[in-house]
């Protein structure tokens, strides 16, 4: 049983906007059983762009019902049906938030149209509601009016079924099966083609532009990811219909995905990515001289024109960073505000001496300003991931030999790829390295 079903809107997502006009067209599966419309008042002005489209006005939708009103008929009508609609998302994002509105909870099983005519009609050009239509002589009467579209998505539902679509409606219907989820425009194969395993990927639109890049540790879990869920922000709406392809780049780790998505956002400044597009970073460890004398140390947030000994994104990485520091070099907590207790006259450190190991640690963190590499095993095959680091700048990442001697820079210089380098880059890095010691190598 499937009640099919198109709406018009005045706008493209379900906050802020109204529904203006609804029909259903119920279907047994092999013909219509009966068909339901109205216009509905919005409760929102249609924009002189919607009206022109549809030639529904804010005169005709005065009188008409709220949504409120028909929610009732509408949702008795849908109940313990196959909901079924072209870009079928779009519908149910609508219909589902109005009718949670009125108080009525409805989570249907979906089909879609588009998706469901890319498998019974492949090779078309296009597949949207009018395309596919004029290429199966399907007349529709009153285009971009809920009824018109209504009774043509209709009709091709019946033709899915007479060509065989029993079988692909089953198969859409299984649980496991997530073509339902899918933006309309991104085809289902490109999807199931992607690999479980660490790397970056890239949603293109309509021009093939990458309008989002994305890290992951399982790419085709990550990716799928991104279309689970029914947010009806328009910023997300906005964002799935623009998806027109995936591609991806496999890395060896997780690691390494996170560095490549860092320099991939900086070269191709993707519409949709914001954290790293102006990257910055928000605290520093710093030095002072205070009024006795004593040299201190001290996080704090980062300000212009006051260059910090190192810098951090996150407040956690910096207060991690300076306890090290205070107990390789023996600092006092106090004196780096980590401990607020106060500390009497009588127990404060010999002055010249603790200046010496104040300026020991400061040597110490110059000196981490080196060559070093981070090394562990590939996700997949024999071979060790190397990150190099030359004179705590980020040189480049590759993959290396299991039984490669990689104390030669040189050598190691010749095996990776160099990439240009950023500050969030060099925060990832730090960050990793203080929490994985263990495959830290220095080269100096």
């Amino acid at each position: 049983m499937y009640a099919i079903v198109d709406i018009e809107t005045t706008g493209s997502h379900p906050q802020g906007n109204g529904i203006t006009e609804i029909a259903i067209v119920l279907h047994d599966g092999e013909q219509v059983e009966g068909r339901f419309s109205t216009l509905v008042n919005p409760g929102y002005q249609i924009p002189p762009y919607v009206v022109q489209l549809t030639g529904i006005t804010n005169a005709m939708t005065a009188t008409a019902p709220s949504f409120t009103e028909v929610a009732h008929k509408v949702y008795n009508l849908l109940n313990n049906r196959i909901f079924v609609a072209h870009n079928v998302n779009f519908d149910y994002s609508f219909i589902k938030y109005h009718l949670r509105s009125a108080g009525y909870d409805w989570t249907p099983r979906k089909l879609c149209t588009l998706k469901l005519s890319r498998k019974a009609f492949p090779g078309m050009v296009k597949y949207g509601l009018g395309h596919i239509c004029r290429a199966l002589d399907i007349v529709v009467e009153n285009r971009h009016r809920a009824g018109g579209d209504a009774d043509a998505t209709a009709i091709l539902f019946s033709k899915i079924i007479q060509k065989g679509g029993d079988k692909i409606i089953k198969e859409f219907l299984k649980k496991e099966n997530r073509e339902q989820i899918l933006p309309p425009n991104l085809p289902a194969e490109q999807v199931n083609n992607l690999p479980y395993t660490p790397g970056v990927y890239y949603f293109h639109d309509a021009k093939d532009k990458v309008i989002y890049v994305g890290k992951a540790k399982v790419l085709k879990n990550r990716v799928v990811s991104h279309f689970t869920g029914l947010s009806t922000g328009k910023r997300r709406q906005e964002f799935l219909l623009n998806i027109h392809r995936v591609s991806f780049q496999e890395t060896p780790t997780e690691f390494t995905a996170f560095i490549l998505e860092s320099i991939e956002i900086k070269r191709l400044w993707p519409k949709h990515n914001q954290s790293q597009k102006h990257f910055e970073h928000k605290y520093g460890i710093y030095a002072f001289d205070d009024s006795r004398g004593y040299k201190r140390l001290a996080i704090d947030k980062k300000r212009r024109h006051f260059e910090p000994l190192l810098s951090f994104n996150q407040f956690m990485d910096a207060h991690r960073m300076l306890w090290k520091i205070v107990r390789e070099h023996e600092l006092h907590p106090s004196l780096c505000f980590l401990d607020r207790t106060m500390i009497s006259d009588d127990h404060f450190p010999e002055k010249e001496l603790y200046n010496e190991r104040v300026n020991n640690a400061l040597q110490n963190i110059q000196s981490q300003l080196s060559t070093y590499a981070i090394l562990e095993p590939a996700a997949f095959g024999k071979e060790n991931v190397c990150v190099l680091v030359e004179k705590g700048m980020f040189y480049g990442m590759g993959t290396i030999p299991d039984n490669m001697n990689f104390t030669n820079i040189e050598k190691l210089k010749k095996k990776v790829i160099q990439y240009p380098e950023n500050e969030a880059i060099r925060s990832m890095i730090r960050s990793y390295a203080l929490k994985h010691p263990a495959k830290v190598y220095s080269m100096d």
